[in-house]
Protein backbone atom coordinates (compact mmCIF):
# COMPACT_ATOMS: atom_id res chain seq x y z
CA UNK A 1 0.00 0.00 0.00
CA UNK A 2 1.18 3.27 -0.74
CA UNK A 3 1.28 6.41 1.35
CA UNK A 4 -1.00 8.92 1.24
CA UNK A 5 -0.47 12.58 2.43
CA UNK A 6 -3.34 12.36 4.45
CA UNK A 7 -1.99 10.03 6.73
CA UNK A 8 1.53 12.46 7.05
CA UNK A 9 2.50 13.93 10.57
CA UNK A 10 2.08 18.17 8.92
CA UNK A 11 5.20 19.71 10.21
CA UNK A 12 4.36 23.20 9.46
CA UNK A 13 0.56 25.13 9.28
CA UNK A 14 0.48 27.92 7.53
CA UNK A 15 1.31 31.57 9.59
CA UNK A 16 2.03 29.71 13.01
CA UNK A 17 4.58 27.21 13.85
CA UNK A 18 5.94 24.17 13.74
CA UNK A 19 5.07 21.45 16.04
CA UNK A 20 6.43 18.20 15.84
CA UNK A 21 6.37 15.19 17.93
CA UNK A 22 9.24 14.39 19.79
CA UNK A 23 7.43 11.39 20.64
CA UNK A 24 4.23 10.01 19.86
CA UNK A 25 1.01 11.57 21.07
CA UNK A 26 -1.45 9.58 22.65
CA UNK A 27 -5.08 10.73 23.46
CA UNK A 28 -8.65 10.02 23.48
CA UNK A 29 -10.34 9.94 20.31
CA UNK A 30 -12.91 12.26 21.99
CA UNK A 31 -10.89 15.70 23.01
CA UNK A 32 -9.28 15.40 19.36
CA UNK A 33 -12.87 15.05 17.41
CA UNK A 34 -14.12 17.51 19.81
CA UNK A 35 -11.17 20.10 19.13
CA UNK A 36 -10.99 19.52 16.06
CA UNK A 37 -14.91 20.21 15.41
CA UNK A 38 -14.38 23.38 16.93
CA UNK A 39 -11.35 24.72 14.81
CA UNK A 40 -14.09 23.32 12.01
CA UNK A 41 -16.82 25.52 12.94
CA UNK A 42 -14.01 28.35 13.28
CA UNK A 43 -12.98 28.09 9.87
CA UNK A 44 -9.84 26.10 10.06
CA UNK A 45 -9.26 23.51 7.53
CA UNK A 46 -7.37 20.24 7.78
CA UNK A 47 -4.70 19.14 5.00
CA UNK A 48 -4.60 15.51 6.75
CA UNK A 49 -6.23 12.85 8.68
CA UNK A 50 -3.77 12.95 11.55
CA UNK A 51 -4.30 13.72 14.93
CA UNK A 52 -0.75 16.12 14.99
CA UNK A 53 -2.56 19.03 12.91
CA UNK A 54 -4.90 19.20 15.38
CA UNK A 55 -1.69 20.72 17.62
CA UNK A 56 -0.78 23.65 15.34
CA UNK A 57 -4.14 24.85 14.15
CA UNK A 58 -5.22 25.26 17.79
CA UNK A 59 -2.10 27.25 18.62
CA UNK A 60 -3.44 29.55 15.93
CA UNK A 61 -7.00 29.70 17.13
CA UNK A 62 -5.51 30.38 21.30
CA UNK A 63 -3.14 33.08 19.81
CA UNK A 64 -5.53 34.56 17.89
CA UNK A 65 -8.18 34.62 20.97
CA UNK A 66 -5.33 36.25 23.64
CA UNK A 67 -4.55 38.77 20.90
CA UNK A 68 -7.95 39.22 20.75
CA UNK A 69 -8.72 39.91 24.42
CA UNK A 70 -5.08 41.96 24.67
CA UNK A 71 -6.96 44.80 22.82
CA UNK A 72 -9.88 44.58 24.28
CA UNK A 73 -8.67 45.11 27.28
CA UNK A 74 -6.40 48.23 25.65
CA UNK A 75 -3.23 46.38 25.80
CA UNK A 76 -0.88 46.11 22.57
CA UNK A 77 -2.43 43.19 21.68
CA UNK A 78 -0.56 40.45 19.95
CA UNK A 79 3.22 41.89 21.14
CA UNK A 80 1.80 41.30 25.05
CA UNK A 81 0.88 37.43 24.33
CA UNK A 82 4.18 35.45 25.02
CA UNK A 83 4.99 32.77 23.56
CA UNK A 84 5.00 30.06 26.32
CA UNK A 85 1.53 31.54 27.53
CA UNK A 86 0.19 30.41 24.02
CA UNK A 87 1.81 26.86 24.50
CA UNK A 88 0.38 26.94 27.94
CA UNK A 89 -3.23 27.47 27.02
CA UNK A 90 -2.65 24.41 24.23
CA UNK A 91 -1.63 22.14 27.33
CA UNK A 92 -4.63 23.10 29.12
CA UNK A 93 -6.59 21.94 25.77
CA UNK A 94 -4.66 18.38 25.09
CA UNK A 95 -5.50 15.45 27.07
CA UNK A 96 -2.97 12.19 26.77
CA UNK A 97 0.73 12.10 26.41
CA UNK A 98 2.93 13.90 23.99
CA UNK A 99 5.77 15.87 23.83
CA UNK A 100 6.11 19.13 21.47
CA UNK A 101 8.37 21.44 20.06
CA UNK A 102 7.10 24.73 19.09
CA UNK A 103 8.19 27.21 16.20
CA UNK A 104 6.64 30.01 14.82
CA UNK A 105 7.16 33.30 12.48
CA UNK A 106 5.31 35.37 15.62
CA UNK A 107 8.17 34.59 17.54
CA UNK A 108 11.41 34.97 15.41
CA UNK A 109 14.48 33.39 16.91
CA UNK A 110 12.17 31.63 19.84
CA UNK A 111 11.41 28.11 20.54
CA UNK A 112 9.13 26.19 23.15
CA UNK A 113 9.19 22.67 24.33
CA UNK A 114 6.81 21.11 26.63
CA UNK A 115 5.36 17.74 27.29
CA UNK A 116 3.24 15.18 29.40
CA UNK A 117 3.24 11.64 29.46
CA UNK A 118 6.20 11.39 27.06
CA UNK A 119 9.71 11.80 27.00
CA UNK A 120 11.69 14.97 26.50
CA UNK A 121 15.32 15.59 27.46
CA UNK A 122 17.02 19.23 26.84
CA UNK A 123 20.65 19.01 25.86
CA UNK A 124 23.21 21.54 26.74
CA UNK A 125 26.59 21.94 24.89
CA UNK A 126 29.25 23.81 26.94
CA UNK A 127 27.43 25.17 29.64
CA UNK A 128 28.64 28.71 30.62
CA UNK A 129 29.54 28.73 34.12
CA UNK A 130 27.77 31.42 36.27
CA UNK A 131 29.07 33.34 39.47
CA UNK A 132 28.11 29.97 41.91
CA UNK A 133 29.75 27.65 39.65
CA UNK A 134 27.58 24.58 38.67
CA UNK A 135 25.52 23.40 35.91
CA UNK A 136 22.24 23.78 37.61
CA UNK A 137 19.62 25.81 36.39
CA UNK A 138 19.13 28.94 38.65
CA UNK A 139 15.59 31.02 38.80
CA UNK A 140 14.75 28.76 36.45
CA UNK A 141 16.99 30.17 33.79
CA UNK A 142 20.73 29.59 31.78
CA UNK A 143 22.45 32.16 29.84
CA UNK A 144 23.64 30.09 27.02
CA UNK A 145 27.58 31.83 25.52
CA UNK A 146 30.28 31.15 23.92
CA UNK A 147 33.86 32.94 23.98
CA UNK A 148 32.69 35.62 21.49
CA UNK A 149 29.17 36.02 23.44
CA UNK A 150 27.44 34.41 20.91
CA UNK A 151 24.53 31.70 22.34
CA UNK A 152 25.36 27.67 22.46
CA UNK A 153 23.66 24.82 21.61
CA UNK A 154 20.87 23.57 23.00
CA UNK A 155 19.26 19.89 21.57
CA UNK A 156 15.84 18.54 22.60
CA UNK A 157 15.77 14.84 21.66
CA UNK A 158 13.17 11.75 23.44
CA UNK A 159 16.13 9.25 23.91
CA UNK A 160 19.89 9.95 25.33
CA UNK A 161 21.20 7.71 22.54
CA UNK A 162 20.25 11.25 20.35
CA UNK A 163 22.40 13.59 22.59
CA UNK A 164 25.22 11.65 23.68
CA UNK A 165 27.36 12.51 20.48
CA UNK A 166 26.69 16.18 21.29
CA UNK A 167 26.77 16.75 25.19
CA UNK A 168 26.59 14.51 28.06
CA UNK A 169 24.42 17.50 30.23
CA UNK A 170 21.34 17.18 30.57
CA UNK A 171 17.35 18.17 32.01
CA UNK A 172 14.49 15.44 31.80
CA UNK A 173 12.17 17.28 31.48
CA UNK A 174 9.05 16.05 33.93
CA UNK A 175 5.03 16.70 32.75
CA UNK A 176 3.96 20.04 32.66
CA UNK A 177 7.37 21.89 32.27
CA UNK A 178 7.78 24.15 29.70
CA UNK A 179 11.41 25.28 28.28
CA UNK A 180 11.15 28.38 26.64
CA UNK A 181 14.58 29.43 24.39
CA UNK A 182 14.71 32.59 23.86
CA UNK A 183 17.68 35.19 23.23
CA UNK A 184 20.58 33.07 23.55
CA UNK A 185 19.24 31.48 27.08
CA UNK A 186 16.89 28.52 28.25
CA UNK A 187 13.85 28.84 30.86
CA UNK A 188 11.81 26.49 32.51
CA UNK A 189 8.90 26.71 33.93
CA UNK A 190 6.07 24.07 35.65
CA UNK A 191 2.48 24.78 35.16
CA UNK A 192 0.60 23.54 38.05
CA UNK A 193 -2.76 22.69 35.96
CA UNK A 194 -4.70 20.86 39.25
CA UNK A 195 -4.39 24.35 41.00
CA UNK A 196 -5.99 25.74 37.99
CA UNK A 197 -8.84 22.77 37.81
CA UNK A 198 -9.42 24.13 41.77
CA UNK A 199 -9.47 27.21 42.40
CA UNK A 200 -11.11 28.02 38.57
CA UNK A 201 -7.73 30.84 37.58
CA UNK A 202 -5.28 30.61 35.47
CA UNK A 203 -2.38 27.67 35.74
CA UNK A 204 0.33 28.76 37.98
CA UNK A 205 3.99 28.47 37.14
CA UNK A 206 6.86 28.34 38.80
CA UNK A 207 10.74 28.36 37.72
CA UNK A 208 12.79 25.12 37.64
CA UNK A 209 15.57 24.88 40.15
CA UNK A 210 17.57 21.54 39.93
CA UNK A 211 21.05 20.38 39.00
CA UNK A 212 21.53 19.11 35.52
CA UNK A 213 22.21 15.40 34.90
CA UNK A 214 25.37 14.02 33.55
CA UNK A 215 24.90 11.28 31.02
CA UNK A 216 26.96 7.75 31.50
CA UNK A 217 27.45 6.44 28.58
CA UNK A 218 30.08 6.58 25.65
CA UNK A 219 29.88 7.25 21.89
CA UNK A 220 31.39 3.46 21.27
CA UNK A 221 27.84 2.50 22.53
CA UNK A 222 25.16 3.85 20.03
CA UNK A 223 27.56 2.60 17.70
CA UNK A 224 27.64 -1.16 15.60
CA UNK A 225 31.65 -0.99 16.01
CA UNK A 226 32.52 -4.42 13.87
CA UNK A 227 28.46 -5.82 13.90
CA UNK A 228 26.70 -5.48 10.97
CA UNK A 229 23.63 -4.70 13.16
CA UNK A 230 22.69 -3.58 16.65
CA UNK A 231 20.66 -6.30 17.70
CA UNK A 232 24.00 -8.43 16.56
CA UNK A 233 26.11 -6.42 18.97
CA UNK A 234 23.67 -6.70 21.77
CA UNK A 235 23.25 -10.36 21.63
CA UNK A 236 27.23 -10.61 21.91
CA UNK A 237 27.39 -8.26 24.49
CA UNK A 238 25.47 -9.92 26.62
CA UNK A 239 28.38 -11.53 28.99
CA UNK A 240 29.85 -7.82 29.45
CA UNK A 241 26.07 -6.41 30.20
CA UNK A 242 25.76 -9.23 32.64
CA UNK A 243 28.93 -8.09 34.66
CA UNK A 244 28.09 -4.80 34.50
CA UNK A 245 24.32 -5.57 35.67
CA UNK A 246 25.76 -7.42 38.83
CA UNK A 247 29.06 -5.08 39.19
CA UNK A 248 29.06 -3.90 42.82
CA UNK A 249 26.06 -6.37 43.95
CA UNK A 250 27.50 -9.27 44.83
CA UNK A 251 29.47 -9.43 48.35
CA UNK A 252 32.15 -11.19 49.15
CA UNK A 253 33.06 -12.88 52.59
CA UNK A 254 36.56 -12.71 53.87
CA UNK A 255 37.17 -16.23 52.29
CA UNK A 256 35.96 -15.57 48.91
CA UNK A 257 33.18 -16.63 48.72
CA UNK A 258 29.91 -15.36 47.77
CA UNK A 259 28.16 -13.78 51.21
CA UNK A 260 25.26 -11.97 49.41
CA UNK A 261 23.74 -8.71 47.47
CA UNK A 262 22.85 -5.58 47.89
CA UNK A 263 21.10 -3.35 45.82
CA UNK A 264 21.27 0.23 47.33
CA UNK A 265 17.90 1.29 46.11
CA UNK A 266 16.14 -1.26 47.73
CA UNK A 267 18.15 -1.45 51.13
CA UNK A 268 15.28 0.91 53.10
CA UNK A 269 12.47 -1.18 51.93
CA UNK A 270 13.52 -4.26 52.17
CA UNK A 271 11.48 -4.79 55.40
CA UNK A 272 8.49 -3.72 53.82
CA UNK A 273 8.91 -6.25 50.63
CA UNK A 274 9.47 -9.20 53.24
CA UNK A 275 5.91 -8.00 55.06
CA UNK A 276 4.04 -7.40 52.11
CA UNK A 277 0.70 -9.17 51.70
CA UNK A 278 1.63 -10.38 47.81
CA UNK A 279 4.22 -8.94 45.27
CA UNK A 280 3.38 -7.99 41.73
CA UNK A 281 5.12 -7.54 38.90
CA UNK A 282 3.80 -5.48 36.17
CA UNK A 283 5.09 -5.07 32.35
CA UNK A 284 4.85 -5.19 29.05
CA UNK A 285 6.31 -7.80 25.87
CA UNK A 286 9.76 -8.17 27.00
CA UNK A 287 9.53 -7.01 30.09
CA UNK A 288 7.08 -8.96 31.20
CA UNK A 289 8.49 -11.91 30.01
CA UNK A 290 11.77 -11.05 31.98
CA UNK A 291 9.47 -10.83 35.36
CA UNK A 292 7.73 -14.19 34.51
CA UNK A 293 10.47 -16.04 34.15
CA UNK A 294 11.52 -14.65 37.66
CA UNK A 295 8.47 -15.33 39.67
CA UNK A 296 8.86 -18.66 40.79
CA UNK A 297 12.20 -17.61 42.69
CA UNK A 298 10.72 -14.53 43.95
CA UNK A 299 7.99 -16.64 45.44
CA UNK A 300 10.47 -18.95 46.95
CA UNK A 301 13.02 -17.05 48.13
CA UNK A 302 10.98 -14.77 49.65
CA UNK A 303 7.63 -16.69 50.55
CA UNK A 304 5.68 -14.12 49.52
CA UNK A 305 2.99 -15.32 47.12
CA UNK A 306 3.85 -13.38 43.48
CA UNK A 307 1.42 -12.70 40.74
CA UNK A 308 1.73 -11.29 37.04
CA UNK A 309 0.06 -8.71 35.22
CA UNK A 310 -0.08 -7.39 31.79
CA UNK A 311 -0.08 -4.01 32.25
CA UNK A 312 -2.76 -2.74 29.88
CA UNK A 313 -4.64 -5.55 31.67
CA UNK A 314 -4.67 -4.69 34.65
CA UNK A 315 -5.87 -1.00 33.48
CA UNK A 316 -8.58 -2.81 31.79
CA UNK A 317 -9.74 -4.48 34.42
CA UNK A 318 -9.04 -1.95 37.35
CA UNK A 319 -7.71 -4.85 39.04
CA UNK A 320 -7.73 -4.85 42.93
CA UNK A 321 -4.23 -3.58 44.74
CA UNK A 322 -4.02 -2.75 47.74
CA UNK A 323 -2.00 -0.96 50.22
CA UNK A 324 0.17 -4.32 51.68
CA UNK A 325 0.82 -5.20 48.22
CA UNK A 326 4.60 -4.05 46.63
CA UNK A 327 3.84 -3.88 43.01
CA UNK A 328 7.19 -3.94 40.93
CA UNK A 329 7.40 -2.11 37.61
CA UNK A 330 9.84 -3.17 34.59
CA UNK A 331 10.68 -1.65 31.79
CA UNK A 332 13.06 -1.25 29.88
CA UNK A 333 13.30 2.43 29.07
CA UNK A 334 11.06 3.57 31.96
CA UNK A 335 8.63 5.00 29.93
CA UNK A 336 6.32 2.06 28.81
CA UNK A 337 2.98 4.40 28.69
CA UNK A 338 0.86 1.11 29.76
CA UNK A 339 3.35 0.56 32.69
CA UNK A 340 3.65 4.56 33.78
CA UNK A 341 -0.57 4.59 33.96
CA UNK A 342 -0.40 1.13 36.28
CA UNK A 343 2.10 2.85 38.26
CA UNK A 344 0.02 5.54 39.14
CA UNK A 345 -2.90 3.75 39.16
CA UNK A 346 -1.25 1.85 41.71
CA UNK A 347 0.42 4.95 43.71
CA UNK A 348 -3.35 6.08 44.03
CA UNK A 349 -4.18 2.64 46.18
CA UNK A 350 -1.10 3.30 48.35
CA UNK A 351 0.85 0.23 47.16
CA UNK A 352 4.90 -0.19 47.37
CA UNK A 353 5.98 0.93 44.08
CA UNK A 354 9.47 -0.45 43.02
CA UNK A 355 10.75 0.30 39.54
CA UNK A 356 13.19 -1.58 37.63
CA UNK A 357 14.60 -0.18 34.77
CA UNK A 358 17.59 0.46 32.20
CA UNK A 359 16.99 4.33 31.85
CA UNK A 360 18.36 6.90 34.64
CA UNK A 361 16.41 9.42 35.03
CA UNK A 362 13.13 8.06 33.22
CA UNK A 363 9.67 8.55 34.33
CA UNK A 364 9.29 5.11 36.31
CA UNK A 365 12.86 5.81 37.91
CA UNK A 366 11.32 9.66 39.03
CA UNK A 367 8.30 8.27 40.47
CA UNK A 368 8.53 5.11 42.32
CA UNK A 369 9.51 4.83 45.85
CA UNK A 370 12.59 2.15 44.93
CA UNK A 371 14.00 0.24 42.31
CA UNK A 372 16.96 -0.84 40.61
CA UNK A 373 18.86 0.45 37.55
CA UNK A 374 19.76 -3.08 35.54
CA UNK A 375 22.73 -1.29 34.25
CA UNK A 376 22.71 -3.39 30.92
CA UNK A 377 24.26 -0.31 28.99
CA UNK A 378 22.55 1.58 25.86
CA UNK A 379 20.30 -0.87 23.56
CA UNK A 380 19.34 0.79 20.26
CA UNK A 381 17.81 -2.38 18.32
CA UNK A 382 13.86 -2.34 18.44
CA UNK A 383 14.18 -5.94 19.50
CA UNK A 384 15.29 -5.93 23.18
CA UNK A 385 18.31 -8.67 24.31
CA UNK A 386 20.80 -7.34 27.09
CA UNK A 387 18.14 -5.92 28.40
CA UNK A 388 16.10 -9.02 28.67
CA UNK A 389 18.67 -11.20 30.82
CA UNK A 390 19.87 -8.06 32.67
CA UNK A 391 16.20 -7.63 34.00
CA UNK A 392 16.13 -11.48 35.31
CA UNK A 393 19.80 -11.19 36.61
CA UNK A 394 18.29 -7.87 38.95
CA UNK A 395 14.89 -9.87 40.06
CA UNK A 396 17.24 -13.20 40.71
CA UNK A 397 19.03 -10.54 42.96
CA UNK A 398 15.99 -8.93 44.20
CA UNK A 399 14.73 -13.09 44.98
CA UNK A 400 18.30 -13.03 46.77
CA UNK A 401 17.69 -9.80 48.72
CA UNK A 402 14.08 -10.47 49.88
CA UNK A 403 15.10 -13.66 51.14
CA UNK A 404 18.63 -13.43 52.77
CA UNK A 405 16.92 -13.30 56.56
CA UNK A 406 15.82 -17.13 55.80
CA UNK A 407 18.22 -19.87 57.31
CA UNK A 408 16.70 -22.50 56.11
CA UNK A 409 17.13 -21.14 52.36
CA UNK A 410 21.30 -20.42 52.86
CA UNK A 411 22.64 -23.43 50.73
CA UNK A 412 20.18 -22.56 48.25
CA UNK A 413 20.76 -18.85 48.14
CA UNK A 414 24.47 -19.66 47.90
CA UNK A 415 24.27 -21.90 44.97
CA UNK A 416 22.79 -18.66 43.10
CA UNK A 417 25.36 -16.69 44.20
CA UNK A 418 27.79 -18.85 42.78
CA UNK A 419 25.89 -19.30 39.77
CA UNK A 420 25.75 -15.32 39.39
CA UNK A 421 29.24 -15.09 39.48
CA UNK A 422 30.04 -17.56 36.74
CA UNK A 423 27.19 -16.47 34.22
CA UNK A 424 29.12 -14.08 31.92
CA UNK A 425 31.55 -17.44 31.21
CA UNK A 426 28.81 -19.39 30.29
CA UNK A 427 26.84 -16.75 28.22
CA UNK A 428 30.36 -16.87 26.22
CA UNK A 429 30.02 -20.20 25.64
CA UNK A 430 26.19 -20.59 24.51
CA UNK A 431 27.74 -17.83 21.97
CA UNK A 432 29.66 -20.27 20.27
CA UNK A 433 26.99 -21.80 18.78
CA UNK A 434 26.22 -18.95 16.60
CA UNK A 435 27.58 -20.67 13.58
CA UNK A 436 25.20 -23.84 14.52
CA UNK A 437 22.22 -21.57 14.78
CA UNK A 438 22.89 -19.67 11.51
CA UNK A 439 22.60 -22.94 9.75
CA UNK A 440 19.46 -23.76 11.29
CA UNK A 441 18.15 -20.94 10.54
CA UNK A 442 18.73 -21.57 6.33
CA UNK A 443 16.47 -24.68 7.51
CA UNK A 444 13.96 -22.60 8.61
CA UNK A 445 14.02 -19.82 6.80
CA UNK A 446 11.09 -20.36 3.96
CA UNK A 447 8.93 -21.49 6.95
CA UNK A 448 5.12 -19.54 7.67
CA UNK A 449 5.41 -20.51 11.61
CA UNK A 450 6.90 -21.95 14.44
CA UNK A 451 5.83 -22.95 18.12
CA UNK A 452 7.79 -23.33 21.02
CA UNK A 453 7.28 -25.28 24.22
CA UNK A 454 8.30 -24.28 27.56
CA UNK A 455 7.89 -25.39 31.22
CA UNK A 456 8.69 -24.18 34.85
CA UNK A 457 11.24 -21.59 34.74
CA UNK A 458 11.47 -21.85 30.66
CA UNK A 459 7.73 -20.78 29.91
CA UNK A 460 8.69 -17.56 29.73
CA UNK A 461 11.68 -18.66 27.57
CA UNK A 462 9.58 -19.90 24.68
CA UNK A 463 7.32 -16.80 24.90
CA UNK A 464 10.02 -14.93 24.63
CA UNK A 465 12.23 -16.49 21.99
CA UNK A 466 8.19 -16.61 19.66
CA UNK A 467 8.16 -13.13 20.26
CA UNK A 468 11.87 -11.80 19.11
CA UNK A 469 10.92 -14.20 16.08
CA UNK A 470 7.77 -12.56 15.22
CA UNK A 471 9.26 -9.34 16.35
CA UNK A 472 12.14 -8.97 13.38
CA UNK A 473 11.61 -12.02 11.09
CA UNK A 474 8.35 -11.13 10.66
CA UNK A 475 7.21 -15.27 11.24
CA UNK A 476 4.33 -16.45 13.06
CA UNK A 477 5.67 -18.00 16.03
CA UNK A 478 3.91 -19.14 19.39
CA UNK A 479 5.23 -19.81 22.60
CA UNK A 480 3.43 -22.36 24.44
CA UNK A 481 3.10 -23.72 28.04
CA UNK A 482 3.66 -27.75 27.54
CA UNK A 483 1.38 -28.27 29.96
CA UNK A 484 -1.38 -27.34 27.60
CA UNK A 485 -0.26 -28.99 24.66
CA UNK A 486 -3.11 -31.77 25.07
CA UNK A 487 -5.50 -28.68 25.41
CA UNK A 488 -5.37 -27.63 21.63
CA UNK A 489 -1.74 -27.33 20.66
CA UNK A 490 -1.41 -30.90 19.67
CA UNK A 491 -3.79 -30.74 16.90
CA UNK A 492 -1.51 -28.49 15.03
CA UNK A 493 1.27 -30.98 15.13
CA UNK A 494 2.60 -32.89 11.96
CA UNK A 495 5.71 -33.84 10.33
CA UNK A 496 5.95 -29.98 8.06
CA UNK A 497 5.54 -27.98 11.26
CA UNK A 498 8.91 -26.63 13.21
CA UNK A 499 8.63 -27.10 17.10
CA UNK A 500 11.49 -25.95 19.43
CA UNK A 501 11.27 -27.98 22.83
CA UNK A 502 13.38 -26.65 25.94
CA UNK A 503 14.04 -29.12 27.68
CA UNK A 504 17.28 -28.17 29.65
CA UNK A 505 17.74 -30.57 33.21
CA UNK A 506 15.46 -29.06 35.80
CA UNK A 507 12.74 -30.28 37.69
CA UNK A 508 10.35 -30.14 35.17
CA UNK A 509 12.89 -32.18 32.61
CA UNK A 510 10.92 -35.89 32.89
CA UNK A 511 7.66 -34.19 31.46
CA UNK A 512 9.28 -32.64 28.75
CA UNK A 513 11.10 -35.88 28.01
CA UNK A 514 7.27 -37.21 27.74
CA UNK A 515 6.34 -34.27 25.83
CA UNK A 516 8.94 -35.10 23.30
CA UNK A 517 8.04 -38.52 23.13
CA UNK A 518 4.64 -37.48 22.12
CA UNK A 519 5.53 -35.39 19.40
CA UNK A 520 7.90 -37.29 17.79
CA UNK A 521 4.91 -39.91 18.20
CA UNK A 522 2.78 -37.92 15.82
CA UNK A 523 5.51 -37.27 13.44
CA UNK A 524 6.58 -33.84 14.91
CA UNK A 525 9.29 -31.62 13.53
CA UNK A 526 11.52 -31.24 16.65
CA UNK A 527 14.46 -29.17 17.38
CA UNK A 528 15.15 -29.84 21.23
CA UNK A 529 17.08 -27.42 23.72
CA UNK A 530 19.17 -29.57 26.05
CA UNK A 531 21.66 -29.26 28.76
CA UNK A 532 25.13 -30.33 27.67
CA UNK A 533 25.52 -34.21 27.10
CA UNK A 534 21.87 -34.98 27.68
CA UNK A 535 20.92 -35.18 23.64
CA UNK A 536 20.77 -38.98 24.56
CA UNK A 537 17.88 -38.40 26.97
CA UNK A 538 16.02 -36.11 25.22
CA UNK A 539 16.65 -37.70 21.81
CA UNK A 540 17.02 -40.98 21.83
CA UNK A 541 15.99 -42.57 18.43
CA UNK A 542 17.55 -39.24 16.32
CA UNK A 543 14.78 -38.44 15.30
CA UNK A 544 15.03 -34.81 15.75
CA UNK A 545 17.76 -31.69 16.16
CA UNK A 546 19.34 -31.12 19.11
CA UNK A 547 20.84 -27.82 20.12
CA UNK A 548 22.89 -28.23 23.75
CA UNK A 549 23.31 -25.59 25.85
CA UNK A 550 25.41 -25.02 29.45
CA UNK A 551 24.02 -26.03 32.61
CA UNK A 552 23.48 -23.49 35.58
CA UNK A 553 21.35 -22.80 38.42
CA UNK A 554 17.55 -23.62 37.24
CA UNK A 555 16.46 -19.76 38.12
CA UNK A 556 19.20 -18.94 36.05
CA UNK A 557 18.83 -21.27 32.77
CA UNK A 558 16.41 -19.00 31.08
CA UNK A 559 19.38 -16.23 31.13
CA UNK A 560 21.40 -19.01 29.04
CA UNK A 561 18.21 -20.78 26.83
CA UNK A 562 17.51 -17.48 25.62
CA UNK A 563 20.40 -16.54 23.74
CA UNK A 564 20.45 -19.37 21.08
CA UNK A 565 16.74 -17.67 19.93
CA UNK A 566 17.93 -14.73 20.43
CA UNK A 567 20.59 -15.48 17.38
CA UNK A 568 18.10 -17.26 15.87
CA UNK A 569 15.70 -14.62 15.16
CA UNK A 570 18.78 -12.61 14.15
CA UNK A 571 19.82 -14.70 11.24
CA UNK A 572 16.28 -16.03 10.06
CA UNK A 573 15.81 -11.75 9.53
CA UNK A 574 18.60 -11.45 8.01
CA UNK A 575 18.04 -14.38 5.48
CA UNK A 576 14.58 -13.23 4.94
CA UNK A 577 15.86 -9.72 3.93
CA UNK A 578 14.25 -7.50 7.04
CA UNK A 579 15.41 -4.67 8.71
CA UNK A 580 16.58 -6.33 11.78
CA UNK A 581 17.06 -3.12 14.06
CA UNK A 582 14.09 -1.18 13.27
CA UNK A 583 11.03 -3.83 12.29
CA UNK A 584 8.32 -2.87 10.36
CA UNK A 585 5.59 -1.01 12.96
CA UNK A 586 7.26 -1.30 15.88
CA UNK A 587 9.15 1.74 18.35
CA UNK A 588 11.85 0.75 20.75
CA UNK A 589 9.85 2.85 23.64
CA UNK A 590 6.15 2.56 23.47
CA UNK A 591 5.31 5.57 24.78
CA UNK A 592 1.53 5.54 23.42
CA UNK A 593 -1.35 3.14 24.95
Amino acid sequence: MNPRMVDASPDFAPLWCFARRARSISWSSWCTKVLKETLLRHGFEFESDTDTEVIPKLAKFVFDRLSEQKMNDGEAGRENVSFSQVVMEVMRQLEGAYALIFKSPHYPDELVACKRGSPLLLGIKELAQDGEGGSAFHDGKVRLKNENGEPKELFFASDANALIEHTREVLVLEDNEVAHVKDGSVSVFKFDFDKEKNTGGSPRHAAVQRALSILEMEVEQIKKGNYEHFMQKEIHEQPESLTTTMRGRLIRAGDSKLKGVLLGGLKDHLWTIRQCRRIIFIGCGTSYNAALAARSIVEELSGVPVTMELASDLLDRQGPIYREDTAVFVSQSGETADTLQALEYALRKGALCVGITNTVGSAIARKTHCGVHINAGCEIGVASTKAYTSQITVMAMLALAVGEDSISGQSRREAILDGLFDLPNKVREVLKLDGEIKELAKLLMGEQSLLMFGRGYNYATALEGALKVKEVALMHSEGILAGEMKHGPLALVDETLPIIVIATHDNCFSKQQSVIQQLQARRGRLIVMCSKGEASLVCSNGGCRVIEVPQVQDCLQPIINIVPLQLLAYHLTVLRGYDVDQPRNLAKSVTTE
